[in-house]
């Protein structure tokens, strides 16, 4: 299929998720699309990526698109750059489909919080994608894209990749570009990744990890490989951590773990116990750091330097 093929077909199922309700996009148009198309064609062939539509979570900044992290503040702004991150995808072929809806400035852990209305579940309607980066986790389990990009700080692709049922990969700090990554709490946020299959996912995150000089918290590592196809996982030692097995877990989480269990093993893996004896601390040092560098990075968005403006009274 042409990449213009591919266009068409995306901007058809985008507009069929906007009539459905979900509520998943903030920013796309066919010509732009159709732009993005062209650009492909242009390209050399045999890409990673090759005309692969991506949802892009709108605090990640695109020249040629708004981006306004939900919010009525940013309403109208469109950044004179590109993210990292974004480039690197469009290099190896993929094009860039809508930018998508997300708790406003990626606060939030289930896409209620946007200043442009909830996200709803794509299999459900009166339930929550989870958040903050809804939207592109719902673009993905609705069929529209294969790949999106969220970001986390706290959770907010790990847990709307469970909410959906597909999968998320939050890759260690540093492994990605935050450079065009709006800020929340700077030390903790990375770029991250949605994907229908850990193929689609694999790809995206090699494509766009390894070091950037527009970003010095990089690691200084070349980009991630695609691990190749495996028959099974012998060889393997995978962790339970008992900390994260506590007496008042959910059946429905407890019995969905024991069947990831039993499928580990029968694929040949060794399950091991482990202990993470720091894991009771955990949510609380995130409610130190996080909203400490919050108001921080936040505080640039008071109206003046950025927002619409209006003359007279």
């Amino acid at each position: 299929m042409t990449a213009a093929a591919v266009a068409r077909a995306t901007g058809e199922r985008l507009a069929a998720a906007e009539r459905a309700g979900l509520n998943a996009t903030l920013h796309w148009s066919q010509p732009l699309l159709d732009a993005e198309a062209a650009r492909v064609d242009a390209l050399p062939p045999g890409g990673l990526l090759q005309a692969m539509p991506i949802g892009i979570k709108d605090n990640i900044v695109t020249a040629e698109q708004p981006t306004t992290c939900a919010s009525r503040i940013l309403e109208g702004y469109t950044s004179p750059f590109t993210a990292t991150a974004v480039e690197r995808l469009r290099a190896a072929g993929a094009m860039v489909a809508a930018k998508a809806n997300m708790d406003e400035f990626a606060m939030g852990s289930s896409t209620e919080h946007s200043a442009f209305g909830r996200v709803r579940h794509p299999l459900d309607a009166d339930r929550v994608p989870g958040g903050s980066s809804g939207g592109s986790a719902a673009l993905v389990a609705a069929g529209v894209v294969p790949a999106a990009l969220g970001s986390e700080t706290g959770g907010s692709v790990r847990q709307p990749a469970s909410f959906c049922g597909i999968v998320g990969v939050k890759p260690s700090y540093g492994r990605v570009s935050r450079y065009g990554l709006v800020a929340f709490g700077s030390s903790l946020d990375c770029i991250s990744v949605f994907g229908r299959s850990v193929d689609d996912a694999a790809r995206v995150l090699s494509v766009m990890s390894g070091a950037d000089r527009l970003d010095a918290t990089t690691l200084d590592r070349p980009p991630m490989p695609v691990p190749a196809p495996r028959p099974d996982l012998r060889g393997l030692r995978v962790g339970l951590p008992k900390e994260y097995f506590p007496g008042d877990l959910h059946p429905g989480v407890a019995a969905a773990l024991e069947r990831t269990r039993k499928a580990i093993l029968d694929l040949g893996a060794e399950v091991c116990d482990v202990s993470l004896p720091h894991t009771p601390f955990a949510v609380p040092t995130y409610y130190i750091i996080a909203p400490a560098e919050a108001a921080a990075n936040l505080a640039r968005f008071d109206g003046v330097r950025y927002g619409p403006r209006r003359v007279g009274p």
